[in-house]
């Protein structure tokens, strides 16, 4: 019988990522997708035709419950959120909301349409923030230092909550950075290889970040998605971090990133003070022996090939745009001589 798997946040990256990985797998595919009058489909383009999109809101429970009712999930992964960190802090009560409170209002979904469905949650090591110890895992105290990281920790918690509560099949992975080209251009590591991209291409000059010391443990996207998948094949429910280990500083994603386009990155990049937080997380760093043990999961690609498929994927996306504007120039009205003008 052919499993069905519902996803929030199927627009974004890891739900693009995420939905690829189902559809390999013989998965029938849904995905929440907000009520907007645009709906951003670039990520899931390609797969458009292969997948069931049912609009909802993670702020409204009727939508929600209509959402689990339609779609009859044997697999919900929750991957929806306000999930940018700076913004949170301008927005810390819609963040609280859809990130916090979402994740109770979609497992009560799950709950009152009586589904014996498997529930996935995309936890986060911002909720660790100032952590107490390096590396963190399972057991390590929660200290987030934004308000999204405070609203993960509630969403983690209810996770926990309904599986200790119902005996809900509910799964949380505590995910440690994870990006690709298919990142958001507001985060730093898509600023910085589509900056090199755009200096690259002559287009810029310089490139403005913050703080050039902060350290993430960075994995690829592709890699961490199978990871959720696997958490909900086990027997048993329970939490794993997902991570590589490693840590680098936002300094050497920049020395890579501009090796990558043969630029020397002291010569661009500029400390301004705007992109300062309030209260900075300066170094996080994940230990997934438990996922690597129970799961047999382990990252396939390594920081300096992340970096550098990002930088060339942005490198050949603005040689892309350019060609398709000289293209849409070259048959405009005028140049064309179809339309005349005085």
């Amino acid at each position: 019988m052919t499993k069905r798997a519902l996803i929030t946040g199927i627009t974004g990256q890891d739900g693009s990522y995420l939905a690829e990985l189902l559809l390999k797998k013989g998965y029938d595919v849904y995905g929440l997708v907000r009520r907007t009058s645009n709906i951003n489909t670039s990520r899931i383009e390609n797969i458009l035709d292969k997948i069931n999109l049912i609009q909802g809101d993670m702020a409204d429970q009727s939508s929600l419950i209509s959402a689990v009712k339609q779609s009859q999930p044997d697999e919900v992964y929750n991957l929806a959120a306000q999930s940018f960190v700076g913004s949170s802090w301008s927005q810390p009560i819609f963040t609280g909301d859809v990130t916090g409170l979402g994740v109770a209002r979609l497992l009560e979904a799950i709950r009152v349409n009586e589904l014996n469905a498997k529930f996935y949650q995309a936890s986060s090591s911002e909720m660790f923030g100032k952590a107490v110890e390096t590396p963190q895992n399972e057991k390590t105290p929660f200290h987030p230092r934004s308000p999204y990281g405070v609203a993960k920790v509630y969403g983690h918690w209810i996770a926990v909550n309904y599986r200790e509560s119902y005996g809900m099949f509910v799964c949380s992975g505590i995910l440690f950075n994870h990006e690709s080209p298919r990142r958001g251009m507001e985060f730093v590591t898509r600023k910085i290889s589509n900056g090199v991209a755009r200096i690259y291409h002559g287009l810029d000059s310089e490139l403005r970040l913050g703080n050039l010391d902060a350290k993430r443990d960075w994995g690829y996207a592709g890699d961490y998605v199978e990871a959720m998948w696997l958490m909900l094949q086990q027997k048993t429910p329970d939490d794993y971090v997902i991570a590589t280990g490693e840590t680098h500083t936002v300094r050497e994603f920049c020395e890579i990133a501009f090796e990558a386009a043969g630029l020397d990155w002291k010569k661009y990049v500029k400390i301004d003070p705007r992109f300062l937080r309030p209260a900075e997380v300066e170094l996080l760093m994940g230990d997934s022996s438990k996922a690597r043990k129970a799961l047999k999961w382990k990252p396939r690609v390594s920081f300096k090939e992340l970096v550098r498929m990002m930088v060339q994927s942005d490198i050949d996306l603005l040689a892309r745009e350019s060609r398709q504007k000289a293209v849409a120039q070259d048959y405009s009205p005028v140049k064309s001589g179809r339309l005349k003008v005085n």
